[in-house]
């Protein structure tokens, strides 16, 4: 039951009192008690009374006088006071012999001296001459949680500020989000209505105006970039100090120098960021005409965060440093990893492969430019690491990047990085693949499908020029090795104007030829077994060969899809297949016939029935003449692009031109119809 003063009884207001203070074996200190005096009690040296106890709070309470009688009060302490072995609630008037327990101290109250005691006038420190125990282990504080305060009554900022705003930014993974929490911090605890983060860009010992970046903005009134003051930056890069100005708007000669005359600011604060006795950037606090000016005190917090920013500053530059080392130690070790898989992978005996492994042995030392050609899946990017691995640059990053499967804007972004709010989406700072790939090779397939825009930033890398993030200003220097593919016909799209020239130029310094896989046909077994050993180790299938009817079967085929397409059906064989030995029947290609270019009359003759019809009653109805020319063209070489382009020319003059209906008579969207119109460049005759 708590102890209240509801039921104390009356004491004489003439005799003497005393608190006799014990703390453990420590001496007794016999404190007299005098009218008019509040005798307050705790942890902090503020006290009268100091007890360094970790049970006792800073303030934890108070002996005062009052109405003619003697009481004590708690305030607020965490572990509470005890009268006589009972918790109290508030005040309770004291008696002679009570006995009040704070922390590990017994004070009593009493109205005459002990015998023996040394009265002490001043301050006691019960701490002195004592010795201590460990009586509690905490791995938190009351601290941890923030305290919630009411702005209206807002107080000067303290200790317990400082130490959440460290916590909350000593837990900042990225230089950004450091800068935004510590100006979230600084706008709670003081009135700065503007603020801005700007740190330095290079590693001058003595950085100057012109050296700073911003990193984060913050404004209560508008969203708006805050402009921060040059001369007072200047200021402050020279005298390493901190600094507190008042009334700006009225020192003419101050405005008329940089922004703080657009700005109307009344007060600032300038506050360098400090590390190891260098500056490392500055904080800047503004407040406006209409609000409460900058106070010393508001100096002082803010220097104290700047203090703390400095040291979370490097701990988040040597994480993101180890991270982009780990990451592009992971992608090092990757690509060593699948070295050998790209070794193994040039199989083929002929004379044709063994002239492509002889050029790319010559080509791969030089640093010189690649461009790789050859039909769809003849394996364009095993040729492009195979030059990688076989250069000086083999153990650093090799990077991928498919240029048709991104559309313009997100191929900038992905080539060239970018910054937060950019574009929308854009949450963060973005590394771009050149700055991934630099000291390596950047690997840039179907490169023929790059809109102009980013052909022309892509040209200036080429040509040693540093180049910018989307949205960025700082430039950015890359040393990489560039090596292209495509399966266009570069040449035709250089006349058409939709590729420009002067890139082509300088793509085609060194050219590689990857043959189409029905060039080389007697590659095609030695090529299928070793796919067929790759699929049985990672599948586990029990398949170990092929059947010499199978052989045939897979040499006959003309495969339109290259190694590729051959890689998928032995994949797909093995793995629906019963037997040891693949035979003729496991055997599974694609229902895809390769017919010829030829004219309209002849590639549609009696191809009159109805669209809606299905495939297998039209190929039962296609006449004979017809399937002789689809015939015919199997023995034809006719790579898949020019088939296409023959075929949606035929098709598109058959219906007149009709753009919908063609799309739909092809499968297609009416918009991937459109695309392959212009990579084609097919169009209406006259």
């Amino acid at each position: 039951m708590e102890r209240t003063g509801a039921d104390q009884p009356n004491l004489p207001v003439d005799v003497t009192n005393y608190l006799v203070i014990r703390r453990g074996s420590a001496r007794r200190s016999v404190i007299p008690l005098t009218q008019g005096e509040i005798l307050t009690i705790g942890r902090a040296n503020s006290n009268r009374v100091v007890i360094p106890d970790a049970k006792c709070s800073r303030q934890h309470c108070e002996v005062f006088y009052s109405g003619g009688r003697w009481s004590v009060r708690d305030l607020g302490s965490r572990n509470g006071v005890q009268v006589d072995g009972v918790r109290i609630d508030g005040e309770v008037i004291l008696e002679h012999g009570n006995m009040l327990t704070i922390g590990a101290c017994e004070a009593e109250f009493t109205h005459t001296a002990p015998e023996g005691s040394i009265v002490v006038g001043g301050s006691v420190d019960m701490g002195q001459g004592a010795t201590f125990d460990i009586i509690e282990r905490k791995s938190g504080t009351r601290y941890d949680k923030p305290q919630v305060t009411d702005t209206s009554t807002r107080t000067k900022p303290g200790l317990n500020e400082l130490y959440q705003l460290a916590r909350s930014m000593a837990e900042a993974s990225q230089t950004t989000i450091l800068a935004e929490r510590a100006l979230e911090g600084l706008f709670a605890g003081t009135s700065a209505s503007l603020g801005a983060v700007l740190l330095v860009t290079g590693d001058e010992e003595q950085p100057e105006a012109d050296d700073l970046e911003y990193i984060a903005t913050m404004s209560r009134q508008t969203d708006e970039k805050p402009a921060v003051s040059r001369y007072l930056s200047e200021i402050v890069l020279e005298d390493h100090e901190a600094l507190l100005a008042r009334d700006l708007s009225e020192n003419e000669s101050l405005a008329l120098r940089d922004s703080l005359s657009l700005m109307s600011a009344e007060s600032a604060i300038c506050a360098p960021i400090r590390r190891k006795n260098r500056i490392l950037g500055l904080i800047h606090l503004y407040t406006m005409k209409e609000g409460r000016s900058l106070e010393p005190d508001d100096l002082e917090f803010t220097l104290a965060v700047a203090d703390q920013f400095g040291i979370a500053l490097e701990n988040v530059k040597r994480r993101e440093t180890l991270q982009q080392g780990l990451s592009k130690a992971e992608q090092v070790a990757d690509d060593l990893r699948q070295q050998l898989e790209v070794e193994t992978e040039l199989v083929g005996n002929s004379s044709q492969m063994d002239e492509l492994r002889s050029k790319v042995g010559r080509i791969a030392p030089t640093d010189a430019t690649v461009l790789i050609r050859g039909e769809s899946g003849v394996g364009k990017e095993i040729v492009a690491r195979a030059v990688h691995f076989n250069s000086n640059r083999r153990e650093q990053a090799f990077v991928c990047v498919n240029c048709a499967a991104l559309s313009e804007s997100l191929l900038e972004s992905e080539l060239f990085g970018h910054e937060k709010g950019s574009f929308t989406g854009a949450a963060g700072q973005k590394i771009g693949k050149f700055e991934q790939a630099d000291k390596g090779t950047l690997f840039l397939d179907e490169v023929g499908e790059m809109s102009s825009e980013v052909q022309s930033k892509f040209l200036r890398v080429l040509e040693g020029h540093p180049y910018e993030r989307v949205g960025g200003s700082k430039p950015i220097q890359v040393n990489v090795r560039v090596v292209t593919a495509t399966n266009r016909n570069l040449e035709s799209a250089v006349k058409a104007g939709d590729f420009r020239q002067d890139l082509y130029f300088r793509l085609q310094v060194l050219e590689l030829f990857v043959p189409p896989l029905r060039k080389h046909p007697d590659d095609i077994p030695v090529i299928a077994r070793h796919f067929l050993q790759k699929t049985a180790a990672r599948c586990r299938v029990k398949c170990k060969g092929f059947t010499h009817e199978a052989i045939e079967v897979l040499r006959e085929y003309h495969w339109p899809g290259n190694v590729r397409e051959l890689k998928n059906v032995i994949e797909r064989s093995a793995i629906l297949s019963d037997n040891e030995q693949l035979t003729a029947e496991d055997i599974r290609l694609h229902n895809l016939d390769r017919p010829t270019p030829l004219a309209d009359h002849q590639l549609f003759a009696g191809l009159d029935q109805k669209a809606d019809q299905s495939s297998s009653t039209q190929q039962e109805s296609v006449p004979a003449d017809a399937a002789e020319g689809w015939t015919e063209a199997i023995n034809q070489e006719v790579s898949l692009e020019e088939l296409e382009n023959q075929y949606i020319t035929a098709t598109l003059n058959r219906l007149g031109w009709n753009k919908s209906a063609t799309a739909r008579q092809l499968g297609i969207e009416r918009t991937t119809l459109d695309r392959k119109l212009k990579k084609y460049g097919i169009k209406r005759s006259s």
